[in-house]
């Protein structure tokens, strides 16, 4: 092992890579060792993967799936003899996705690529409309007197891209002057199009409303992510208007048709429905310690999703990397000597909300926890751990890295001491009370431009052997974290603005919402 620094100046360990000088002799641990064979040579990624993706599909908060999904968690941790429940946190309105689809009716036919968003209301029969944009007004009163002349109409509510090519496909091809020209183009109509709706005297979120109010039929919003053929897939803010969200290309057809006067005429069918207020879960597991069962080790992953696709890279994968690690530690380490918890949290895309209730309501639980391992953010294999601003937590690490094969840990990046985390993700929810929780961070594979709360978040891009490696080396970790002779400590160090060198608090523990009247205020 070799020590790095950061670009903040942040001294990290770095794992030599698999064969090079230096690297750590093959395991000698039986533990270890079997843990490394029942990982990759009995797996059961792929089939979870595959199950939780395409059977059981998106999980959004508040939908059916997300509680059918629940209960298979249960049923898989029950079949392999790992005792599991629910534990209800909250409750969330209930809204079932129905079939919704977009067509363009003139002034051609043809059917476009959208995906209506979610909480979008739904409509009995199908809605059609003249297509307009939203109007730039000089100011707020001025944008009232133009209200009126969206009655009956749908409204583009985003601004156009210049081009849908990728960024790195304009580098490869494009002259530098036609490169600098599209880009110029693209920032001009996002600094026009931000300061066009402040005139408006509301906002992206408050917006929407205001138009359906004024008559509005439909509204319409391209959030590309600057991927081929990729959006990103939100919620909607009316309450009788559908809302949809379109590809980067149809929309853009759509908002030339309509700025050049050429009438575009859009159809809906919206398909959707409110069904009342139903709990939300956690789902948890357990193995029992027989040493230290008031001390723990705890895996997490958040479980929910948005439903624009599959959520497979968000959060599929770290979900069943923790569950494959739970079915490993199971079979080759069914005695451990602190207890083994797996929590896999619902609503961690609207805040958290199932992890800091989890922390809030299990006060024993984060006091006695020894270490907590998240993962959630995609398929890749693990290469950044940072100890979060706990000046002890390098030394343990760098222990059971040690300890391990060549093969799984190499290449890791131990960033050390860190910073807490202050949200994003699960672990957040536990080192802002001061405990040992850290995010284990994955190579990108392209996750925030094709696959993040994307319409392409679907089995076919999770990378089945970085999530088999992701399960082995979380189940190697909650072994050598339970088995060693040592707590984690929780001394923490100084933190400071790295721009000002201002000393900077601890990040504090937020009061958990735990209903949708009281995330959405």
């Amino acid at each position: 092992m070799k020590l790095c620094y950061s670009a903040i100046g942040i001294a990290v360990a770095c794992l030599a890579p698999a064969g090079s000088a230096g690297q750590n002799a093959p395991a000698s641990d039986p533990v270890i060792r079997r843990i490394q064979a029942e990982g990759m040579e009995r797996s059961q990624v792929y089939r979870l993967a595959q199950t939780l993706s395409d059977s059981i599909g998106p999980r959004l908060t508040g939908a059916p799936s997300l509680k059918a999904g629940n209960d298979w968690l249960v049923s898989q941790y029950r079949t392999w003899g790992i005792p599991a429940r629910l534990e209800q946190f909250g409750t969330w309105k209930t809204w079932r996705r129905g079939l919704s689809h977009i067509d363009l009716i003139d002034p051609r036919v043809r059917s476009l690529e959208g995906t209506m968003l979610a909480y979008s209301p739904g409509s009995a029969q199908p809605l059609q409309g003249e297509v307009t944009i939203l109007g730039d007004a000089a100011d707020s009163i001025a944008f009232q007197r133009w209200l009126p002349a969206v009655k009956g109409k749908i409204v583009l509510m985003s601004p156009p891209s210049a081009s849908c090519r990728p960024d790195v496909d304009l580098q490869q091809y494009a002259l530098l002057a036609t490169l600098a020209a599209i880009r110029a183009e693209r920032s001009a109509a996002t600094a026009g199009w931000t300061a066009r709706i402040e005139r408006t005297g509301y906002n992206s979120r408050t917006l929407p409303a205001q138009l359906e109010n004024a008559g509005a039929i439909g509204v319409l919003t391209s959030t590309w992510s600057g991927g081929w053929g990729v959006n990103r897939i939100f919620r909607a803010r009316t309450e009788r208007a559908p809302m949809f969200d379109v590809s980067c290309e149809d929309y853009g057809l759509l908002y030339r048709l309509a700025e050049r006067s050429q009438k575009p005429v859009v159809r809906l069918s919206a398909e959707a429905s409110w069904q009342g207020v139903a709990p939300m879960f956690n789902a948890i597991a357990e193995i029992r310690g027989s040493e230290k069962p008031n001390e723990y080790v705890m895996l997490s992953a958040h479980f929910d999703s948005w439903d624009g696709a599959s959520g497979s890279t968000d959060n599929a994968t770290g979900t069943v990397t923790m569950m494959e690690a739970m079915r490993i530690l199971r079979t080759v380490y069914p005695k451990p000597k602190r207890t083994i918890l797996v929590g896999h949290w619902s609503g961690e895309e609207f805040g958290l909300l199932g992890s800091r209730a989890f922390a809030a309501d299990h006060p024993k639980i984060v006091s006695g926890m020894q270490a907590l391992f998240n993962q959630d953010n995609g398929t890749g294999r693990v290469i950044n751990i940072s100890t979060q601003g706990l000046v002890n937590a390098g030394a343990h690490f760098t222990r059971w890295f040690s300890m391990m094969p060549p093969e799984v840990s190499a290449g890791i990046t131990l960033q050390t001491p860190g910073r807490p985390g202050t949200g994003g993700t699960d672990h957040a929810a536990f080192i802002c009370y001061g405990a040992p929780a850290f995010g284990l961070s994955s190579l990108d594979w392209n996750y925030g431009a094709y696959t993040w709360h994307t319409n392409r978040d679907t089995f076919d891009k999770v990378v089945i052997d970085e999530v088999k490696n992701n399960a082995v080396l979380t189940a190697m970790l909650v072994y050598l974290a339970s088995e060693d002779s040592q707590r984690v400590g929780r001394e923490r160090a100084t933190l400071t603005d790295p721009r000002t060198g201002a000393v900077t608090p601890w990040p504090e523990c937020p009061k958990t919402a735990r209903s949708w009247e009281e995330n959405t205020r």
